[in-house]
């Protein structure tokens, strides 16, 4: 397995899509399911953005000064997304806000997705260079053990 940081975080995205793709899927009754598939969204985004804001965001904003306000910007989308998490983690699937909240909180994971990927990583990939990116990304893994469960205790969720 590659431990490139890049790599990591883009199958991170990939798993995240894989779960909206199911959810989106799951019949209109399928309450069991969509509270499951919530579960894991939940549980991977909040995983997923410790990382970046502990790890990958600091590094990127000092590896390539001109990505401060895409790192801004996505410290922000993730401070929306977080609170949309917690709000998802209490509600009942037969809530008829819930599949509202995922529709809205996958239309902003993707776009934030698209951002990440099409826009700036391809910049801090050549700044920081594969030998750097590899680092990188063996601390992401180690820091997985330590990421909340709770989407509110992210730095983000005080932004």
């Amino acid at each position: 397995m590659s431990t490139d940081a890049i790599v990591l975080l883009k199958n991170d995205h990939k798993t995240v899509e894989k779960l909206f793709k199911e959810f989106e899927k799951a019949g209109e009754d399928a309450y069991d399911e969509k509270r499951r598939i919530a579960d894991s969204i939940i549980e991977e985004l909040t995983v997923h953005a410790y990382i970046e804001e502990e790890i990958f965001y600091p590094a990127a904003r000092e590896a390539v000064p001109e990505t401060k306000d895409h790192v801004l910007e996505s410290v922000e989308e993730h401070h929306v997304v977080v609170w949309m998490l917690s709000e998802l983690a209490g509600l009942d699937p037969k809530d008829e806000t819930f599949d509202a909240k995922v529709t809205v909180l996958t239309e902003n994971v993707r776009h934030h997705v698209e951002e990440e990927e099409d826009e700036w990583f391809p910049e801090v990939r050549s700044a920081m260079g594969r030998k750097r990116l590899q680092e990188l990304g063996q601390r992401m893994i180690d820091a997985r053990a330590d990421a909340p469960k709770d989407p509110l205790k992210l730095q983000s969720a005080k932004a």
